[in-house]
Protein backbone atom coordinates (compact mmCIF):
# COMPACT_ATOMS: atom_id res chain seq x y z
CA UNK A 1 0.00 0.00 0.00
CA UNK A 2 1.73 3.11 -1.19
CA UNK A 3 1.45 6.97 0.52
CA UNK A 4 -1.39 9.38 -0.70
CA UNK A 5 -0.45 12.62 -1.44
CA UNK A 6 -2.76 15.15 -2.75
CA UNK A 7 -1.78 16.52 -6.35
CA UNK A 8 0.30 19.73 -5.50
CA UNK A 9 -0.17 22.99 -8.20
CA UNK A 10 2.96 23.46 -10.03
CA UNK A 11 5.91 25.86 -9.65
CA UNK A 12 4.36 28.20 -11.49
CA UNK A 13 1.12 27.99 -10.29
CA UNK A 14 1.80 28.34 -6.66
CA UNK A 15 4.44 31.16 -8.03
CA UNK A 16 0.60 33.08 -9.43
CA UNK A 17 -1.07 32.19 -6.12
CA UNK A 18 2.28 33.98 -4.29
CA UNK A 19 1.94 37.47 -6.46
CA UNK A 20 -1.71 37.52 -6.35
CA UNK A 21 -2.00 37.32 -2.41
CA UNK A 22 1.30 37.91 -0.88
CA UNK A 23 -0.31 40.57 1.32
CA UNK A 24 -1.10 37.90 3.58
CA UNK A 25 2.09 37.08 5.93
CA UNK A 26 0.93 36.27 9.00
CA UNK A 27 0.42 33.12 10.76
CA UNK A 28 -3.17 31.96 11.24
CA UNK A 29 -4.15 31.17 14.64
CA UNK A 30 -7.38 29.41 13.68
CA UNK A 31 -5.94 27.42 10.26
CA UNK A 32 -8.70 26.08 9.26
CA UNK A 33 -9.11 23.02 7.23
CA UNK A 34 -10.08 24.04 4.10
CA UNK A 35 -7.76 27.11 3.48
CA UNK A 36 -6.20 28.36 -0.04
CA UNK A 37 -2.88 27.29 -0.22
CA UNK A 38 -0.68 29.80 -1.41
CA UNK A 39 3.51 29.33 -2.21
CA UNK A 40 4.35 32.07 0.41
CA UNK A 41 3.22 29.79 3.22
CA UNK A 42 5.74 27.75 2.94
CA UNK A 43 7.92 29.86 4.44
CA UNK A 44 6.06 30.37 7.44
CA UNK A 45 5.02 27.47 10.28
CA UNK A 46 0.95 26.24 10.36
CA UNK A 47 -0.55 24.67 13.10
CA UNK A 48 -1.07 21.27 12.92
CA UNK A 49 -3.07 21.10 15.84
CA UNK A 50 -3.56 23.05 18.78
CA UNK A 51 0.04 23.93 19.97
CA UNK A 52 1.69 21.82 17.52
CA UNK A 53 3.19 24.06 14.71
CA UNK A 54 5.36 22.79 12.15
CA UNK A 55 7.17 24.58 9.48
CA UNK A 56 11.04 25.45 7.80
CA UNK A 57 14.13 27.01 9.61
CA UNK A 58 12.65 30.40 8.22
CA UNK A 59 10.02 30.70 11.08
CA UNK A 60 12.82 30.10 13.89
CA UNK A 61 15.19 32.58 12.82
CA UNK A 62 16.05 35.08 15.26
CA UNK A 63 14.21 37.75 13.32
CA UNK A 64 10.53 35.35 14.13
CA UNK A 65 11.51 36.53 17.93
CA UNK A 66 8.31 38.27 17.94
CA UNK A 67 5.59 35.72 15.98
CA UNK A 68 7.32 32.90 17.87
CA UNK A 69 6.22 34.39 20.97
CA UNK A 70 2.87 35.68 19.71
CA UNK A 71 1.77 32.10 19.40
CA UNK A 72 3.04 30.98 22.78
CA UNK A 73 5.75 28.94 21.43
CA UNK A 74 7.84 27.13 24.52
CA UNK A 75 9.73 24.04 23.31
CA UNK A 76 11.00 23.82 19.58
CA UNK A 77 12.39 20.73 17.74
CA UNK A 78 15.50 21.26 15.25
CA UNK A 79 16.11 18.67 12.83
CA UNK A 80 19.09 18.61 10.73
CA UNK A 81 21.95 16.76 9.48
CA UNK A 82 25.23 17.39 10.94
CA UNK A 83 26.95 19.07 7.88
CA UNK A 84 23.96 21.24 8.24
CA UNK A 85 24.58 22.71 12.98
CA UNK A 86 26.17 25.43 11.58
CA UNK A 87 23.43 27.10 9.58
CA UNK A 88 20.55 25.27 10.82
CA UNK A 89 20.68 25.62 14.48
CA UNK A 90 19.09 26.92 18.43
CA UNK A 91 18.76 30.44 17.56
CA UNK A 92 17.40 30.89 20.90
CA UNK A 93 18.74 28.46 23.93
CA UNK A 94 18.35 30.49 26.64
CA UNK A 95 14.49 31.35 26.09
CA UNK A 96 12.90 27.60 24.41
CA UNK A 97 13.82 24.42 25.55
CA UNK A 98 15.63 22.75 21.87
CA UNK A 99 15.49 19.00 21.24
CA UNK A 100 18.21 18.84 18.23
CA UNK A 101 18.21 15.88 16.16
CA UNK A 102 20.69 14.22 13.68
CA UNK A 103 18.42 12.97 10.97
CA UNK A 104 19.43 13.15 6.73
CA UNK A 105 16.90 13.64 4.28
CA UNK A 106 17.84 10.43 2.91
CA UNK A 107 15.63 7.12 1.77
CA UNK A 108 17.79 5.13 3.72
CA UNK A 109 17.92 7.33 7.62
CA UNK A 110 16.34 5.25 10.07
CA UNK A 111 13.61 7.65 11.39
CA UNK A 112 11.59 5.21 13.31
CA UNK A 113 13.67 5.73 16.22
CA UNK A 114 13.29 8.95 16.75
CA UNK A 115 9.58 8.67 17.23
CA UNK A 116 9.69 8.24 20.54
CA UNK A 117 11.79 10.58 21.53
CA UNK A 118 9.74 13.45 19.83
CA UNK A 119 6.48 12.02 21.33
CA UNK A 120 8.07 12.35 24.57
CA UNK A 121 9.45 15.94 23.97
CA UNK A 122 5.93 16.82 22.76
CA UNK A 123 4.28 15.41 25.72
CA UNK A 124 6.42 17.54 28.12
CA UNK A 125 5.71 20.34 26.42
CA UNK A 126 1.78 19.81 26.88
CA UNK A 127 2.32 19.19 30.55
CA UNK A 128 4.06 22.42 30.84
CA UNK A 129 1.38 24.65 28.89
CA UNK A 130 3.74 25.44 26.01
CA UNK A 131 3.50 25.31 22.41
CA UNK A 132 6.22 22.84 20.31
CA UNK A 133 7.26 24.02 16.81
CA UNK A 134 9.03 21.49 15.02
CA UNK A 135 11.19 22.49 11.93
CA UNK A 136 13.64 20.99 9.43
CA UNK A 137 15.26 23.37 6.89
CA UNK A 138 11.90 23.09 4.59
CA UNK A 139 9.68 21.71 6.94
CA UNK A 140 8.42 19.13 3.98
CA UNK A 141 10.03 15.87 4.76
CA UNK A 142 12.36 15.45 8.27
CA UNK A 143 10.38 17.22 10.52
CA UNK A 144 6.70 16.28 8.70
CA UNK A 145 7.38 12.45 9.40
CA UNK A 146 7.84 13.24 12.34
CA UNK A 147 4.91 15.10 13.09
CA UNK A 148 2.95 12.58 10.67
CA UNK A 149 4.46 9.75 13.60
CA UNK A 150 2.78 11.91 16.72
CA UNK A 151 -0.45 11.82 15.10
CA UNK A 152 -1.19 8.31 13.80
CA UNK A 153 -0.27 8.05 18.09
CA UNK A 154 -2.10 10.35 19.57
CA UNK A 155 -4.77 10.39 17.60
CA UNK A 156 -4.86 6.44 16.44
CA UNK A 157 -4.66 6.83 12.99
CA UNK A 158 -3.16 5.06 10.16
CA UNK A 159 0.20 6.52 8.04
CA UNK A 160 -2.39 7.74 5.13
CA UNK A 161 -5.07 9.79 7.78
CA UNK A 162 -2.09 10.91 9.41
CA UNK A 163 -0.50 12.30 6.44
CA UNK A 164 -3.87 13.63 5.15
CA UNK A 165 -4.48 15.69 8.68
CA UNK A 166 -1.38 17.15 8.59
CA UNK A 167 -1.35 18.31 4.94
CA UNK A 168 -4.57 19.66 5.51
CA UNK A 169 -2.46 22.87 7.25
CA UNK A 170 0.43 22.70 5.63
CA UNK A 171 0.19 21.41 2.18
CA UNK A 172 3.52 21.15 0.76
CA UNK A 173 4.73 18.90 3.20
CA UNK A 174 6.17 15.41 1.02
CA UNK A 175 8.78 13.14 3.29
CA UNK A 176 11.17 11.18 1.25
CA UNK A 177 10.47 7.67 0.26
CA UNK A 178 12.30 6.25 2.78
CA UNK A 179 10.23 8.03 5.16
CA UNK A 180 7.17 7.10 3.74
CA UNK A 181 7.53 3.48 4.02
CA UNK A 182 8.78 3.72 7.48
CA UNK A 183 5.74 5.46 8.41
CA UNK A 184 3.72 2.42 7.02
CA UNK A 185 6.01 0.26 9.46
CA UNK A 186 5.15 2.33 12.07
CA UNK A 187 1.55 1.45 12.57
CA UNK A 188 2.12 -2.33 13.46
CA UNK A 189 4.63 -0.61 16.03
CA UNK A 190 1.95 1.09 17.32
CA UNK A 191 -0.71 -1.81 17.45
CA UNK A 192 1.92 -3.99 18.97
CA UNK A 193 2.83 -1.21 21.79
CA UNK A 194 -1.40 -1.43 22.97
CA UNK A 195 -2.43 1.41 20.40
CA UNK A 196 -5.77 0.77 17.99
CA UNK A 197 -5.40 2.74 14.78
CA UNK A 198 -8.84 3.66 13.06
CA UNK A 199 -9.96 1.46 9.80
CA UNK A 200 -8.10 2.81 6.79
CA UNK A 201 -11.63 4.55 6.13
CA UNK A 202 -11.56 8.44 7.67
CA UNK A 203 -10.21 10.24 10.65
CA UNK A 204 -11.32 8.88 14.31
CA UNK A 205 -11.61 12.05 16.31
CA UNK A 206 -10.31 15.39 15.88
CA UNK A 207 -7.13 16.57 18.34
CA UNK A 208 -8.29 19.41 20.74
CA UNK A 209 -7.00 21.66 23.04
CA UNK A 210 -7.70 20.16 25.42
CA UNK A 211 -5.90 16.70 24.36
CA UNK A 212 -2.65 19.35 24.31
CA UNK A 213 -3.20 20.20 28.16
CA UNK A 214 -3.83 17.12 29.48
CA UNK A 215 -1.84 14.61 27.34
CA UNK A 216 -1.97 10.74 28.56
CA UNK A 217 1.81 10.15 28.74
CA UNK A 218 1.35 6.35 29.89
CA UNK A 219 1.20 6.30 26.41
CA UNK A 220 4.57 6.40 25.27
Amino acid sequence: MSLIFGDQPSEDEMNQNEAIKDNNNTVDDNNAANFEWEYAMRRQMQQIVPNLWLGPYAAALKTKEEELCRVGITHIVCVRQDIESHWIRPNFPSKYKYLCLDIADTPTQQIIPHFPVVSRFIDECFQERGAVLIHGNAGISRSAALVIAYIMEKQNLTANQAIRVVQSKRFCIFPNEGFRQQLQEYEPILQARGIPLASSGGVKRSFSEEDSENMDTNQI
